[in-house]
């Protein structure tokens, strides 16, 4: 009757402890999968943040690359008033002028044929038509150019004023000025700047 007992005593608690076993592996189980929730909200918050940012960058792109635009249009219609060959002017003196700082931009056409230095019989002759824009002022320089219509121009190195003893006596003098011009290709420059120039142009031709 007593081993009966203890049969049935050991039982009960070997079901007992099954039991608590069962219940851990439970909470064991939803614990990691109240886990596995967790993580996943954290990684789905983290990419969508990331797209957030990413859509942020994105619109921040467009919005500069629109505003870039519409200064390049506000820059075009500061000049759509003036003819090109003003523009041209301008921009040719804004690049290359000596003074910036002039009370106004002295036009002149010199059609081929003309001689380089009106003071020497010997001059050689300009071998096409060229522009000379020059300040008010002898220190204000000058720039005597022809225009190729690609955006640059053959700069002749020839001064405003020809001081000195003429003839030169040298025969390649006028003949290395003429062959020798240099090649610029004139910047767009800052299109304020551009129209004051303008602005100040005299035709003195």
């Amino acid at each position: 009757m007593k081993l009966v007992k203890q049969s049935i005593h050991l039982s009960l608690l070997l079901l007992l402890i099954a039991g608590c076993s069962a219940n851990t592996a439970d909470e064991n189980e939803t614990e990691q999968s109240g886990n596995a929730a967790d993580t996943e909200t954290v990684e789905e918050s983290a990419s969508s943040g990331e797209a957030d940012q990413e859509k942020e960058v994105i619109e921040t792109e467009e919005s500069d690359g629109d505003a870039q635009e519409s200064d390049a249009t506000v820059e075009e219609d500061r000049l759509s008033q003036y003819a090109a060959e003003q523009i041209e002017y301008a921009r040719v003196w804004l690049q290359l002028g000596a003074n910036q700082e002039i009370d106004e931009l002295n036009l002149h056409h010199i059609p081929a044929g003309t001689t380089l230095n009106p003071k020497d019989d010997t001059s050689g002759v300009y071998p096409e038509d060229v522009i000379q824009l020059a300040g008010s002022r002898l220190v204000d320089g000058s720039v005597t150019y022809s225009g190729n219509g690609d955006g640059t121009i053959n700069v002749y190195n020839v001064p405003l004023r020809w001081d000195g003893v003429y003839p030169v006596g040298d025969e390649n003098f006028y003949t290395e000025l003429i062959e020798n011009t240099e090649q610029v290709y004139i910047e767009t420059g800052d299109p304020e700047e551009v129209e004051r120039l303008i602005e100040l142009l005299e035709d003195k031709t």
